[in-house]
């Protein structure tokens, strides 16, 4: 079997996945980071990643990492590591677009004996169903006789300082014994939190799926909880505090689930069991329900509203925060535009701002203008809809300054104190 010290490294897709990944390679062997953006690329050549995960003096880190838009420079690469985003369409159908583009560029320079490992989520069976037949086509090349595969799917926490590439434990796979060998054993080179080495790509594929499944549900569950006491009257924090104290339940909060995985996995699953004759209820129930928190937010905030007499067509709301968590500023699948887009609809004139979030994302990806400085005793209500450490540190009379006599403060993240707003999740 083929020695880890002969592997040459190519990382392709260099977001919140692949950057951090491409530099811990990178500490100790030759890493070639390649991706189709050319903005990305120049500001990584210039010491700077935009995604904030990394800082310029970790970035400095992968002092062997090289950049490049330009295939050709990883056709001296046998091991290529694919890190580029698996999202849903419209209709929430698991769009392969982005991996089998990158599959067709790896094709273009696969060679005997090279192996392709993929790190996108994925539902069971994408590796070597959709995948591999695209590296055979472009390649000319047979599976498992002149190239191979692997599955180690991604762990990053997008924000998570603490949770990183080398600390969190790695799930990996091979498509045959020897590959998975070789796998697991380049990734412990790097994974200080040690490896699992599933016993086939689709057992790694169906781990990787259900993680961000479980926690959907479990999130979805708490957020009907959230809507039971908001009909009782009970807060829901004190409930949660409460039942907390016993040993076995489980630390959710209500909330708006986005993200590039918790909103998005159930629904590969979904389609994966569709096409295999089940249909699977409760995952469905689950995506419903958390898909609906934002029009719920936005009834409540009406109701408020009302409540206080505040004129609701031409009312100014202020939504703090639009990363889709706290102290990232990552906008994927974010469903904090939900509720932004249903107060529109009541004729309500709303602002967005976010102090993590890059003003040029927000508009080419929602159309949203980020007020960067939002005015002082102006707004008829105010959500805070990202618990950022900047939200935390105005407190409560910093984040009420905004609001005109009388407002409403809609707290969905707990950033204040219960008596200091007019309602929470």
């Amino acid at each position: 079997m083929r020695s880890t010290s002969e592997l040459r490294l190519a990382v392709v897709g260099l977001g919140y996945v692949g950057l951090p990944l491409a530099v811990e390679f990178a500490k100790t062997r030759p890493v070639v980071g390649f991706d189709i953006n050319e903005h990305r690329i120049a500001a990584l050549r210039a010491g700077r990643d935009i995604t904030r995960e990394l800082s310029a003096r970790e970035l400095a880190e992968g002092k062997h990492l090289r950049f490049s838009t330009h295939p050709a420079d990883i056709a001296e690469c046998n091991f290529f590591i694919v890190t580029v985003p698996t999202p849903v369409d419209d209709d929430k159908q698991p769009d392969l677009g982005p991996v089998l583009s990158a599959s067709t560029t790896i094709g273009k320079v696969l060679k005997k004996g090279d192996i392709v490992v993929y790190e996108s989520t994925v539902y069971p069976g994408a590796t070597e169903e959709d995948c591999v037949p695209v590296l055979e086509k472009v390649s000319g090349l047979k599976f498992n006789r002149d190239f191979f595969v692997g599955y180690s799917p991604e762990r990053i926490n997008p924000g998570d300082k603490d949770r990183r590439v080398a600390t969190i434990k790695k799930i990996t796979s091979g498509s045959t014994p020897e590959i998975a060998d070789l796998v697991d054993k380049l990734y412990n080179e790097i994974v200080v939190a040690g490896t699992h080495k599933a016993p086939s790509i689709k057992v790694a594929e169906a781990a990787k799926v259900i993680e961000n499944t479980q926690r959907d549900l479990n999130i979805a569950i708490v957020n009907e909880f959230a809507m039971i006491f908001s009909k009782l009257g009970i807060d829901t924090e004190a409930v949660l505090k409460a039942a907390g104290t016993k040993w076995n339940f489980l630390p959710f909060r209500p909330g708006l689930v986005g993200g590039h995985c918790t909103g998005v996995d159930p629904w590969y699953l979904a389609h994966k069991a569709q096409a295999a004759g089940y249909y699977p209820e409760i995952i469905l129930a689950g995506r419903r329900l958390n898909d609906s928190m934002g029009p719920y937010v936005a009834a409540q905030a009406i109701k408020a509203m009302v409540k206080k007499r505040i004129h609701v067509v031409g009312a100014r709301v202020l939504v703090l925060g639009l990363a889709f968590k706290e102290n990232c500023p990552d906008l994927r699948n974010t469903r904090i535009v939900d509720f932004v887009h249903e107060l529109k609809e009541f004729g309500v004139n709303v602002d967005v701002a976010d102090p993590w979030v890059e003003p040029e994302d927000a508009k080419r990806e929602y159309s949203i203008d980020l007020v960067p400085n939002p005015e002082l005793n102006a707004y008829d209500a105010i959500i805070v809809a990202v618990a950022h450490d900047e939200y935390r540190k105005l407190g409560s009379t910093g984040i009420h300054a905004f609001g005109r006599d009388p407002h409403v403060l809609y707290d969905l993240k707990y950033v204040l104190p219960y008596e200091d707003s007019d309602l929470r999740l």
